[in-house]
C-alpha cells in the first residue's frame, strides 16, 4: 500500500494481534505486527511510522516502558495505548509517558479506526505548522528557512540545504530538547553510525554560526540528543 499511513502494533495476543492488523489493512493501513515490546522496539528503530499502537500488558518489555523508550528517540509519533485495564493510576501513567489516546479492551473497532484518523490528523496539522513555518528570531539571529539565510547585525551568512533544515528543527524545539533520532530521521532519513557522524559536523558548522551571540548555546544531551539554549 503505497503513500499508505504505517502503523507499529505492537501486540502479544497472536489472534487478536493478526484480527486487528487485517482490520486496519483493510482500511488502508500499512501494519507491521509485533509480538512484545522487545520485539517492537527493534522494529521501531530501524523503520518509518507514523502511529504506535501498544498493548500494556506483554511480556519481556510492556507497553509503558516501550512508550518510554519510543518517547526518548521521538517524542512527537503518536501513541494509542490498548489495555484490558480501566485503573485510573494506569491511565495516567500512559498519559505522563505521553499517550496521545487510550483505549480500553474490548472496544469498538470502528471507534479505533475514528481516534486513529483523528490522532494522525492532528499530527498531519502539526507537521504542516512545520512546514510552511519559515522566519525565526534566534536570539540576536533572524533565521529565513526559505532563503536559507543567517542575519545578525546586517551580515548574512547563506546556509546549505542539511544546514537549513537542521537549524529550522533547533527552531522549533528552541529551548528543549531536539531528540537526536528525530533529526537523524527527518534530514538523513536514517539513524546510524555514518550518519550520526554527519549530524554531528553540521551541528558543529551551526554552533559557529551562532557564536557572535554569547546567548546561544548548542548543549549535547546525553543519551537523547541536542538543546539549543537561547537566552535574553
Amino acid at each position: 500500500m503505497p503513500n499508505a499511513p504505517r502503523i507499529l502494533l505492537a501486540e502479544d495476543d497472536r489472534n487478536f494481534g493478526i484480527v486487528l492488523k487485517d482490520f486496519l489493512e483493510i482500511n488502508q493501513f500499512d501494519v507491521q505486527l509485533c509480538k512484545d515490546g522487545v520485539e517492537a522496539l527493534q522494529v521501531f528503530t530501524s523503520g518509518e511510522f507514523d502511529l504506535c499502537l501498544l498493548d500494556v500488558m506483554m511480556p519481556r518489555k510492556d507497553g509503558f516502558t516501550l512508550a518510554a523508550d519510543i518517547r526518548k528517540m521521538d517524542e512527537t509519533i503518536p501513541i494509542i495505548f490498548l489495555t484490558a485495564s480501566s485503573l485510573k493510576e494506569d491511565m495516567m501513567n500512559g498519559f505522563k509517558i505521553g499517550a496521545d489516546d487510550y483505549i480500553i479492551k474490548p472496544f469498538d473497532s470502528e471507534l479505533l479506526l475514528l481516534k486513529i484518523k483523528a490522532v494522525l490528523k492532528r499530527a498531519l496539522d502539526a507537521d504542516k505548522k512545520f512546514e510552511e513555518t519559515y522566519l525565526f528570531e534566534i536570539g540576536k539571529y533572524t533565521f529565513n528557512h526559505k532563503l536559507r539565510t543567517l542575519e545578525i547585525d546586517g551580515k548574512s551568512q547563506k546556509l546549505s540545504p542539511k544546514e537549513g533544515e537542521l537549524l529550522k528543527l533547533f527552531c522549533f524545539y528552541m529551548n528543549d530538547i531536539l531528540p537526536r533520532h528525530k533529526a537523524l530521521k527527518t534530514i538523513w532519513g536514517t539513524d546510524n553510525y555514518f550518519t550520526a557522524r554527519s549530524m554531528d559536523v553540521y551541528i558543529t558548522k551551526i554552533r559557529k554560526f551562532l557564536k557572535e551571540d554569547p546567548n546561544i548555546d548548542i548543549i549535547n544531551v546525553h543519551g537523547n540528543g541536542y538543546r539549543m539554549v537561547v537566552g535574553k
